[in-house]
């Protein structure tokens, strides 16, 4: 028996659902004495002098051309002697932040991955945590440039007691193949013997998506502005080797509390201290172990394995130096055959698109703005990506589309804001507050 490597060693650990959790801590702080406004989007930073001062909410009541309806509320100014940006992967003020104050200079380029999950009711519980890395489902040729893992979670509804698995599927957004699919990979993954065997007589209850930042410790930005700080998956804080980040977020989040009151209480607006007490604790340190771990694969699976299997086995101190990244949206794309394996939706173990985001609760308005932005006349190979990598069927190429270039159809209404877009050619914006999906125990 192979042992288990040290990344996906998780005795101890607890298992928890991130809306359940968010909710409690929601709860915590205003016990506490804080104030959040719920359903409130912030639209745009505020920067006086070079310095951040707040947040503009954004607008309710728009219709689809941006007009005014008869409920129509104006987005308000929210002032404060210091920012937080906790948005979770490139959100549309961080985007803004980085490139207004230069974050990301001398730093390398964020990369993202997409995750989606499944949570499903089982008839018996699951007895163990389960990881795999590629290349199953995925292409193993390095022309694909597929690189990927899955894991399948033991949980416990605390509500009725039911028996729960979390199973999800993450891929690189560097991929090649325009065809790859997050949503439809993870169908075929469940289709493997082992992964039937915990599922089969259960019930799919929850499903979910997000994109999350992927280049480690080379490309986390700069964390501090005048004004702001940056926490959590905004400074890209994730270990992508063993897919967490979650300790991280709440540790930066306790770092970036701490660094704000002293500079309060000093009068002063300086909070570059941040950036010192982040190296130096328990996220600088991990996110520096696995540095270099995960840009081999960019060679392939079997050209870059070893040497991430070296930088495991050396903590880091090999492979040496600082390896570099390439840009997502500089990949070049072409219409490959990853498409051809995926399964037909039965609706009852294997599903498609538009009934997963059903059971998101998505509450977004029919008549609201859209608020992704895309060119609309694009090329196919660009349409044919947008169109598979999206999990929510936002984009979709008219069935009588001829030539090299189509009109892409966006369906925004359905988007459950993962943000997989602003890695590939288009932007993600804030919609308007309350709209989208409505996660419980994903």
């Amino acid at each position: 028996k192979i042992p288990t490597p040290p990344p996906f060693k998780n005795h101890g650990n607890e298992v928890v659902s991130v809306a359940a959790l968010a909710r409690f801590q929601q709860r915590t702080a205003e016990e506490a004495g804080a104030y959040v406004l719920t359903e409130t989007s912030a639209s745009q930073l505020l920067v006086e002098d070079g310095r951040v001062v707040g947040v503009r909410t954004g607008d309710k009541g728009r219709d689809r051309e941006g007009g005014e309806k008869g409920n129509f509320e104006p987005g308000s100014d929210v002032t404060a002697k210091a920012v937080v940006l906790a948005e979770g992967c490139w959100g549309h003020l961080t985007g803004a932040a980085i490139k207004e104050f230069e974050l990301g200079k001398g730093h390398e380029p964020q990369v993202w991955e997409l995750g989606v999950k499944e949570v499903w009711k089982v008839p018996k519980p699951l007895d163990r945590i389960i990881h795999t890395i590629g290349p199953w489902p995925l292409k193993l040729s390095s022309k694909y440039g597929q690189i990927g893992g899955t894991w399948l979670y033991p949980m416990k509804d605390e509500k009725t007691g039911d028996d729960l698995v979390s199973i999800g599927f993450v891929i690189d957004l560097e991929y090649a193949d325009a065809t790859t699919s997050a949503h439809d990979l993870l169908q075929l993954f469940k289709m493997h013997p082992l992964v039937r065997g915990i599922l089969e007589g259960g019930e799919r209850v929850a499903w979910g998506a997000k994109a999350l930042p992927g280049g480690g410790y080379w490309s986390m930005p700069k964390l501090t502005m005048p004004g702001a700080l940056l926490v959590g998956d905004a400074g890209g804080m994730v270990d992508t080797v063993a897919l967490k980040g979650v300790h991280h977020s709440i540790k930066s989040g306790h770092l970036a509390a701490e660094a704000i009151y002293a500079a309060l209480k000093a009068g002063s607006t300086d909070f570059s201290p941040y950036e010192d007490a982040i190296e130096s604790s328990s996220v600088g340190k991990e996110l520096y172990q696995v540095r270099n771990t995960r840009q081999p694969f960019q060679k392939g699976f079997i050209q870059g394995g070893p040497l991430v299997n070296l930088s495991i086995a050396t903590k880091g101190k090999l492979p040496p130096g600082r390896w570099s990244w390439h840009r997502n949206d500089a990949q070049e794309m072409f219409v490959g055959n990853t498409r051809d394996a995926y399964p037909k939706p039965d609706g009852k173990y294997t599903f498609d698109k538009l009934s997963s985001v059903f059971i998101t609760g998505n509450a977004t308005r029919d008549d609201a703005p859209n608020h992704i932005r895309v060119q609309k006349r694009v090329p196919r190979v660009v349409a044919e990506t947008w169109q598979y990598m999206c999990p929510a069927g936002v984009y979709e190429i008219p069935e009588d589309a001829e030539g090299e270039h189509v009109d892409v159809v966006v369906n925004y209404t359905n988007c459950v804001q993962c943000g997989a877009i602003t890695a590939k050619g288009g932007r993600l914006t804030t919609p308007e507050g309350g709209d989208g999906p409505l996660y419980q125990i994903t």
